[in-house]
Order: structure tokens, then sequence, then C-alpha cells
């Protein structure tokens, strides 16, 4: 009987062991998970769980049931530390061969390694534990938070806190958040939806923290101390390569795959976070670190898993909430980088949707506030059809007329 093992507890992990058995796949499959925790998925863990807005339950891929309706061998607390052959290596010291392996290994936040950071009080967010403690220290309000990074997971937990009661500051290398993301101007829309909430932004340089009786109390940056009594660090995430790297294969920001998510060594494949994958559309490497992302890899690499032609081609997605805005965003950033932006929709309220236009085509698309249209966005930006500007911009055409 073949099997197949894959190393990793995040989405990307538990989608593709699902996808092996709605793909007909009978033979044995075994999921080791380095937490203590079934797979879960991430994105709530500074959204809706963070915030108390959905229960601990709901964080979880599946049920305990589901995997053991299906035969798929769920081991937690079981980092795998070596790759060989064939065959994998547990922490326990347990050797597992296999016929072929899928590596979702995630992504691992980045640290900030500087005098002090080693404080009470300094948190970072990537595991459910993590979300939790943080959680905990800022649902009772009266902090004065002090968030370092202006990216994604920043501006999240920066809206939560303020939720909750708490002063917070925002330290960032540039002016604008987000900006390499989404551009100067949406970016300044985040910023501006943020001091309209009550939050400060300050471009600082961090060199230091100052600390007392083992806790923070205070950033020391290139233009002073800013107080604090509590810290969170969102200064991005590095791909778990390590287990990869060991084991002699491409790595470079990440895993190297293919089209078809296949390593450089035979019967290896990667998904998720740690896939720095061939995109045949932008016919460049692209690693993405988002939701849809590790649910469209796990498909993918399943299949391929498999033996079937399967190609990973799907538009990068995302969203966030902050305060009122809900936002998706669909589209290829390496595409939309310089392209014109055209809006559609009220920008002074924020209910729009913003459409990046490159050599007469929409490369990106992002709705505001605006529900039920990522799916038109997302067949504009696939078809590669030319569009006029005019028609884009004016809400009384529909998108999927265009």
């Amino acid at each position: 009987m073949e099997r197949f093992v894959i190393v990793g507890g995040g989405l990307a992990g538990a989608t593709a062991a699902g996808e092996l058995r709605e793909q007909g796949f009978d033979g044995e499959v075994h999921l080791f998970a380095a937490e203590p925790h079934s797979p879960y998925i991430r994105p709530p863990l500074s959204k809706e769980y963070f915030t108390g807005k959905e229960a601990r339950d709901s964080i979880f891929v599946h049920p305990d049931d589901w995997y053991r309706e299906r035969e798929l061998v769920v081991s937690t607390a079981s980092p795998v530390v070596a790759l060989a052959d064939h065959a994998v290596t547990l922490e326990s010291g347990r050797e597992v061969w296999f016929d072929r392996v899928l590596l979702a290994t995630g992504s691992s936040a980045r640290r900030l390694e500087v005098a002090g950071s080693s404080a009470a009080g300094i948190h970072y967010l990537r595991t459910v534990e993590d979300s939790e403690t943080l959680r905990d220290a800022v649902a009772g309000g009266g902090q004065n938070v002090v968030v370092i990074g202006g990216g994604w997971i920043g501006l999240e937990i920066a809206a939560a806190a303020r939720g909750y009661g708490n002063t917070v500051t925002v330290l960032m290398r540039d002016a604008i958040p987000l900006a390499s993301a989404i551009g100067e101007e949406l970016g300044t829309m985040f910023r501006e939806l943020h001091e309209a909430n009550g939050v400060t932004f300050e471009v600082r340089d961090v060199l230091s923290f100052d600390t007392r009786d083992g806790s923070v109390t205070g950033v020391v940056t290139n233009a002073g101390t800013v107080p604090a009594t509590l810290v969170v660090v969102g200064i991005g995430a590095d791909p778990n390569v390590e287990l990869a790297d060991a084991a002699g294969l491409e790595v470079e920001d990440g895993i190297l795959v293919d089209e078809h998510l296949a390593a450089s060594a035979n019967d290896v494949f990667a998904a998720g976070d740690v896939a720095n994958a061939y995109h045949p559309v932008v016919m460049q490497r692209m690693r993405n670190e988002h939701w849809a992302n590790a649910l469209g890899t796990g498909k993918v690499a399943a299949r391929s898993m498999l033996g079937q032609k399967a190609i990973f081609d799907e538009v990068p997605y995302f969203y966030t909430d902050q305060y009122d805005l809900g936002m998706e965003y669909s589209g290829y950033p390496l595409l939309a980088d310089g392209a014109k932006v055209v809006y559609r929709g009220n920008r002074a309220k924020r209910e729009f949707i913003a459409f990046w236009v490159a050599e007469g085509s929409v490369v990106a698309g992002m709705n505001v506030n605006v529900w039920d249209v990522n799916e038109d966005v997302k067949e504009l930006i696939t078809s590669g059809r030319a569009v006029d500007e005019a028609k884009l911009a004016d809400e009384s055409v529909a998108l999927s007329t265009l």
C-alpha cells in the first residue's frame, strides 16, 4: 500500500490530506503537526478569534472526527526533524517511510533582535497560543500598546487593541503603511482610518527596548523613547525551510517548486507559505503567505502527488477587517506595481472598488465595503481582456458586462 506523508499542521497540509481522499487515493496518509493541535487556520488569530467574535472551535480546519472518518492519521506535537530519501524522522526518533511527501511547514514570525527583546510584554503573533496570550493582555484595556510594523498583521492588531480600549502607537520605517502592497494612495486611506480611531503613527527606527524588573517599559528609537506597557512586533515572516535545506532541496525565499508544486527532489512537494512556486501567469516565482494560497496550493499539491497534471495558476487573494472596514484583494502585485488605479464607487465613504490597470487590462482589484463582486473582479483579471476605463469606473455598468 502506498503511503503519503504531509509535514505541517496548517491549512495547506489539511487541505492536501482531504484532497487526496477526494481524488480517490486509498493508501495511507500521515500528517505530522509540530504544534499540539489539529490543523487550524491562522487569519482568525488577528481577526475574528482575536476580537472575540468567533469561538475557538472556528479556527480549526476540520473537527477531529473528520480526519478519522477519512482514515487520515494526524499526529500532533510531532515535529519532523529530518528528511532523507523517502523517509522522515520525528523528534521522538521514530522514522516513517513514504512514497511521496508534502512539505507544508509554513513560516515563522520574524524576530527583532535588539537589546531588551526578551523582556516580558513583547509579543509576536503566529500561533493560537500567541493570539490567546496577546488577547488576554489587551482585552482589559488601559494598556499603552506599541505596534512595531505597519503591515496587515500590525494594523489588524492595532485596530483590535483600540477596540479593547487601549492606547496604540504604530512605529514604521515609512510614513505610509501598506504602501508596498497596495500603493501610497490606498495606504494613506488605511492610515487615516486608524488615525480617525485614535491610533498614532510614528516613523522611527527601533534601536532597543527599555525594561524594568524584566518587563518592557518603552521602545528606544532613533528619535527618542516611546513609552509602552505592551509591544507587538509585526515585521514579517520567514519561511520554515530548515528541514528542506538540510535535505539538500533547492531553497531561496522558500522551497523552490514548479507550477505543479514539485520540489527539486523526486517525490517531494511543497505547499503553503513555504512554497516559492513558479506562477505561469506572471512567469516568475511567487511566495504567498495568505489563506487562499494555502488552500489552493494544498489542493494542487495533492493532485500532483497523485500524478495528475495539476497546475497552480490561481489569482492571489487576501482580505482584512479593521474597524468598520472590510476589504478583499485579488490580483498580481508584481503586475500591479506601477499600474494605473481606477476607482468605482464612493471613496469618501470607503465604499468602492479599486482596479489596477496595466496595458489596458485589469491585473488586480480591491473591493472595500462592497460585497459579492470578488468573483467578477477575478474574472476580469483572468480573462486579460481590454477594458474601457470609463465603463470600469461607472457604477451603472455591471462588472459582468465589461
